[in-house]
């Protein structure tokens, strides 16, 4: 896969310093979380994909047939293609760590990712996910670290399926952190704290 595969934008960093990859929500495109993968982790190398799906001129990185209700078939595409693009930019850089940040669709494709390659990511936050299925890892998720952040009242990621997502993760031995807030899909000040406390730890720790 090329490191083309997608419309991205790269803010270098450190040479052979972590490698961080941004996958932004519905409707943004590759400058959405640029700027916040540079200041949760100044020597990272930032990638930003664009989604390649349009929903009624909305980029997203796979296609769904309502809220909630994901073209699986697509989101099978979209993950094979994304982690064909993370691994060549991988392979390029040689970094001393692999990082992810997704928030909404931008989380459930990187989500989705991690579950079919888990060696792609050493560490990954995945802010507002909504993973309404039962999923496949291949392999194990040991070693792996995650950082889920959630809204209490999120209309569109419900807190039921963050805990059972907290839950697929734990069993398949990935080292869990859930970040919560009393509000519903937007991100808050504590869940950016978290991120960059949880990069900082996935760094030193290389």
């Amino acid at each position: 896969m090329s490191k083309d595969a997608y419309i991205h934008k790269l803010l270098p960093g450190s040479p052979g310093g972590p490698l961080l990859f941004v996958f932004h929500g519905t409707g943004a495109d590759e400058n959405q979380l640029l700027s916040l993968g540079r200041d949760l982790a100044p020597q990272a190398t930032v990638i930003s994909p664009r989604g390649d799906v349009s929903e009624h001129g909305a980029a997203r990185f796979f296609r769904r047939t309502g809220e909630g209700v994901y073209d699986m078939d697509d989101l099978a595409r979209a993950t094979t293609k994304m982690a064909g693009f993370v691994k060549a930019h991988v392979e390029a850089a040689k970094p001393s760590v692999v990082l992810g940040l997704g928030y909404s669709n931008g989380a459930n494709v990187l989500a989705s990712v991690v579950f079919a390659a888990p060696l792609r990511f050493d560490a990954a936050v995945l802010m507002h996910p909504l993973i309404p299925f039962e999923p496949e890892v291949k392999g194990s998720l040991a070693g792996r670290h995650i950082l889920l952040t959630a809204g209490k009242r999120d209309p569109i990621c419900p807190p039921n399926l963050t805990t059972r997502l907290e839950a697929y993760l734990r069993a398949d031995g990935a080292d869990v952190t859930v970040e919560w807030h009393e509000g519903g899909h937007e991100v808050r000040p504590n869940e950016i704290e978290a991120a960059r406390r949880f990069f900082a730890d996935a760094i030193q720790g290389e």
